[in-house]
């Protein structure tokens, strides 16, 4: 065994491509798949894969052995590790998400840092005995790799607050009640589950998808009168590209449409 909690030999990071979908899965598994700097970077660098390559519409990250993610490595912390990649934040992600549609797929634990890598997701499936819950301030520390940011728009605020505030657990089926979770699976299930709503989404004109999500997540601050024109900054190169041609093509053929990402 590594001193990283992985097998000799074993990637700390396992990449795979299913399709048009790049599977990320955190492969600590010894150490409940933890965050180390070298997975951090090996995150940061996939995702730099996803978001460069045309023929990649969609990215999942899950982890292994049952478990997603159970926060920063502490140990290596100790030793002075800080599992952060500059310009992208904690696990090479949280500050900068990719440009593309990212998917986690949850089983077991996803804590602390965990947790805030999949508030920095666009969709979350997870097993029902799945468990979230950011429990930095029984260790005197706070939420500060997301948390704080972003659960207070994906759930009700008070509930924000509560979780917060007491550090407690979540279930999976009590995150799926306030939309947190878009799919629930049975145990063993998520990654599967979370493969088939990929493969839905990458079906889809990938420029139109980055746009789309690029639209969703930068217009929560627009003042109410740019709309519109930020927007049309956005989407009118998806209209004007070569895949759009296709679409209309595709549709008066009866066919399916053969994206370029161009």
């Amino acid at each position: 065994m590594n001193d990283d909690g992985t097998a000799a030999g074993d990637p700390e990071l396992i990449v795979e491509e299913h399709g048009r979908v790049l599977v990320l899965t955190m492969n600590r598994p010894a150490a409940r798949n933890a965050m180390s700097q070298g997975m951090a970077h090996r995150i940061a660098e996939a995702l730099d894969v996803l978001d460069s390559r045309a023929d990649l519409a969609v990215g999942v990250i899950t982890g292994a052995g049952g478990t997603f993610c159970a926060g920063m490595d502490l140990k290596g912390f100790v030793r002075g590790e800080r599992p952060v990649v500059e310009g992208r934040g904690f696990a090479g992600l949280v500050r900068r998400p990719p440009r593309k549609p990212l998917i986690a797929a949850v089983e077991g634990y996803a804590l602390a840092g965990g947790f805030e890598i999949v508030l920095a997701c666009d969709l979350v499936v997870a097993s029902r005995e799945a468990r979230f819950g950011l429990p930095e301030v029984k260790r005197g520390l706070t939420a500060a790799a997301g948390g704080l940011l972003r659960l207070q728009h994906r759930v009700p605020h008070h509930l924000a607050m509560e979780l917060v505030l007491t550090g407690r657990m979540w279930s999976a089926p009590d995150a799926a009640e306030v939309h947190l979770v878009n799919r629930l699976t049975e145990p063993g299930g998520a990654r599967d589950a979370a493969l088939e709503l990929a493969a839905e989404i990458a079906a889809n004109a990938p420029l139109a998808l980055a746009a789309s999500k690029e639209v969703l997540v930068r217009s929560a601050d627009w003042p109410l009168d740019e709309q519109f024109d930020r927007q049309e900054e956005i989407v009118a190169p998806v209209r004007a590209s070569a895949d759009a041609k296709e679409g209309a093509t595709a549709f008066a053929e009866k066919r399916e449409p053969r994206w370029s990402g161009t």
